[in-house]
């Protein structure tokens, strides 16, 4: 863990309940779940959310790892990754297996398609996505994503 990071205020719902203003606030998945990350741990930098825009929709929109889950992943990283070759990968790596665990099990998937059955790439897909409001599917997973890898931060310190 990096010796930097705050540990006054780690409130893991107050963190998912950001990323659920964040995402209200227009900005999607992967951008939120790593800001709300970054902005409580100390380790934020004027390139989030602009280094997570790709990985929204399931790698812009191809339906592959989901958005959340990926920004969890990079807001753990930037709490416990290392910074130089000599350091361990471990910290991050179990935080981010324990994520992974914890999404599949409670969602059933950490894919983006298998999570909203829908493809973002086709008109008809983002037409569904439209109608059937998924976007508060994704909102959910938003929310969730933070509050699980904040506990899981929490519980690594």
């Amino acid at each position: 863990m990096r010796e930097e990071t705050r540990d006054s205020g780690w409130q893991p719902d107050q963190i998912g309940n950001r990323a659920g203003e964040l995402f209200d606030e227009g900005l999607y998945c992967a951008e939120s779940v790593a800001l709300a990350l970054t902005e409580q741990s100390g380790t934020g930098t004027d390139l989030i959310p602009a280094i997570a825009t790709g990985f929204c929709s399931g790698m812009a929109r191809t339906g592959g790892q989901c958005g959340a889950v990926s920004g969890a992943v990079m807001g753990i990283g930037l709490v416990c990754g290392r910074a130089r070759p000599d350091e361990e990968v471990a910290p991050a790596y179990e935080c981010v297996q324990k994520l992974l665990e914890q999404f599949r099990d409670r969602f059933g998937s950490t894919n983006c398609y298998e999570l909203i059955e829908c493809d973002l790439l086709t008109d008809e897909g983002h037409q569904r996505f439209e109608q059937e409001n998924l976007i508060e599917q994704c909102r959910q997973y938003t929310v969730e994503a933070a509050t699980m890898a904040a506990i899981i931060l929490k519980e690594s310190r």
